[in-house]
């Protein structure tokens, strides 16, 4: 048997096999909830407690909370969602080296090897400390509302580590661009075009002049790109266009480019540009930027000690909530899921051998952590006696 075949075989995707079943689409809070409480059953015997933020409209955010003692705080982080709406893709299926179905590797898979990697750890101290599990219910569209949850625990950990995909040779990520969306309505006055043109203030024609603005606030050299990607506006050829809409967004690599783009598209979307044609906006910052910055350096080489091998590494255009995190400053690493490919398609599927290594190295992780701290409580308990 080859090795790659006895590696495969060791892990038992049998539990996972049952989430991947759930639908969780974002919209679907009782699937999202369902989830929720079978990776729950999993995390109490280890000995979290639970702090649930209930929602009505989505799945509830759910905190597992671990005891406290002196030492490095830990966060890890998942979600429950998915994005494939009931009856569309919620099969799970396997052969030698690959399993298949809806979150595999975005993010079930994840979420299921920092489950294996804790009870690692349990089962070698038989307790858990200082590492608590966020799990959100809506990172697929966006993180709109957890993400003022995860803005406001962040302050709480000293690092962070995000379970997302792998990259292809199981790099982990140490940067991911900053996302903003606007939408921009553009209000004008109806003409009829034949009779009547003069008397009209068409907001098709400001919208075009807005969005050869905003396109130019593109800067390749700079990872900076702003993309007008939808727009409405007017009745009919006849009319001179009373309204119109553009949805924008915009990715960026660094916190210069954010507040210049940000700043340039809100005046943009607040300049009159044909008389008569008023203007508004909504929208903002959706995701901060995930820099890598000499604090994320210092993690990466502790943890290439503890693994001890170097560690790949990539950046990505993408989003998580590893950008929200590591916005507030905290060191954080993210791809610390399985390797996988075809997300958001019914081809999604995922590594069997990239659980097996990744469960090795984040265990490795968790337990130097947890060693430290066990010794940091010792030393605090002995002065405290003395």
């Amino acid at each position: 048997m080859s090795k790659l075949k006895q590696v495969t075989q060791a892990f038992d995707f049998s539990e996972l096999a049952q989430l991947i079943e759930i639908n969780s689409y974002t919209k679907n809070k009782a699937g999202v909830d369902k989830v929720a409480q079978l990776f729950s059953q999993w995390m109490q015997p280890l000995g979290f407690s639970i702090k649930r933020f209930e929602r009505e409209n989505i799945g509830d955010h759910i905190l597992y909370l671990s005891n406290k003692v002196a030492g490095k705080k830990i966060l890890l982080l998942g979600h429950f969602d998915t994005v494939f709406p009931p009856d569309t893709f919620d099969s799970f299926s396997e052969d030698d080296n690959w399993i298949y179905g809806p979150g595999v590797c975005d993010m079930k898979g994840g979420n299921y090897v920092a489950l294996c990697a804790l009870r690692q750890v349990f089962e070698q101290f038989g307790c858990i400390e200082n590492i608590d599990v966020l799990m959100v219910s809506d990172e697929e569209s966006g993180s709109d509302d957890s993400k003022h949850i995860t803005q406001a625990i962040a302050k709480d950990y000293d690092l962070c580590l995000v379970f997302e995909a792998a990259g292809k040779d199981n790099e982990v990520v140490i940067a991911r661009k900053g996302v903003a969306t606007y939408q921009i309505d553009i209000k004008g006055k109806a003409a009829h075009a034949g009779n009547h043109y003069h008397e009209g203030c068409n907001a098709n024609l400001a919208a075009a002049h807005m969005i050869v603005q905003l396109t130019a606030l593109t800067r390749n050299s700079f990872g900076t790109t702003v993309n007008a990607g939808k727009v409405t506006g007017g009745i009919g050829a006849n009319t001179i266009s009373p309204h119109a809409n553009i949805t924008v967004e915009a990715r960026f690599t660094n916190n210069t480019e954010k507040e210049r783009v940000l700043s340039e598209i809100e005046r943009i979307a607040t300049t009159s540009y044909v008389t008569g044609v008023s203007s508004s906006f909504s929208g903002g910052l959706q995701r901060d930027v995930m820099q890598t910055n000499q604090n994320q350096v210092l993690l990466i080489k502790e943890i290439e000690e503890i693994i001890g091998k170097p560690l790949k590494l990539e950046k990505r255009g993408g989003v998580s909530d590893a950008n929200t995190v590591a916005g507030q400053g905290v060191p954080t690493l993210d791809g610390f899921g399985p390797f996988g490919d075809g997300d958001h398609t019914i081809h999604e599927r995922a590594s069997k051998a990239s659980f097996h290594s990744r469960v090795s190295d984040v265990s490795k992780i968790l337990t130097y952590f947890t060693k430290q701290g066990a010794k940091k409580e010792l030393k605090r308990k002995a002065e405290q006696v003395a």
